[in-house]
């Protein structure tokens, strides 16, 4: 049975594709848990899947060039936040990022989340999922959060118009939209600057 329950397990991950990050929850419809995390540790001996941190697996990416390549950072984290019901935000360097106004890949990336503060080693990278307030969450899973974690990050005194004009760039209708909407969630000091994006 625990064969049977594995084979459908590996099916379903390859299923996916490589790069997904997952746990135990997506596969308790096939068996009880033990059933499902010794098939999951099974698959990760034999080197199927990855294990990258407690109860987290991945099915690694493979380059041509470079082998197995390092885990999703943002899929781990997604899936950490997921087992616990909780929403993310990202902050800092990571958002900058997104919008291409860094190209800074931190050592440690911290996500804001309304679920339980976490942190977990990843290589030489450390997630750190931090707890907030409902008010800092209410744009979570928004382009408007990470425009407004990205000018948090450049700071009040260092944002340029070229940083204006790329974020502005960067965002479809729809995204300028939200984030007018939700400029009542941001500080002051950077209302004027998302008027200038939004216009």
């Amino acid at each position: 049975m625990s064969s049977s329950i594995q084979n459908t397990m590996l099916y379903r991950i390859r299923g996916k594709g490589r790069g997904w990050a997952f746990s135990a929850r997506h596969f308790l419809d096939l068996g009880g848990r033990d059933a499902i995390d010794k098939s999951l540790s099974r698959l990760a001996r034999k080197g199927a899947i990855r294990r990258v941190g407690s109860g987290i697996y991945d099915y690694p990416k493979i380059s041509p060039e470079l082998g197995v390549l390092s885990p999703s950072i943002d899929g781990v984290a997604k899936e950490i936040a997921s087992k616990n019901n909780s929403r993310l935000k990202i902050t800092g360097a990571q958002a900058a990022n997104a919008l291409g106004l860094s190209t800074q890949v931190p050592a440690r990336i911290v996500y804001l989340t309304d679920g339980p503060s976490r942190q977990l080693k990843i290589g030489n990278q450390t997630i750190i999922l931090k707890h907030a307030s409902p008010k800092t969450m209410a744009t979570a899973d928004k382009g408007s959060g990470t425009v407004i974690q990205a000018l948090r990050y450049i700071g009040k005194d260092n944002v340029t118009p070229d940083h204006i004009g790329k974020i502005k760039n960067s965002l479809s209708d729809f995204d300028k939209r939200e984030l007018r909407n939700d400029i009542n969630t941001a500080p002051e000091w950077m209302k004027p600057m998302i008027m200038k994006i939004v216009e």
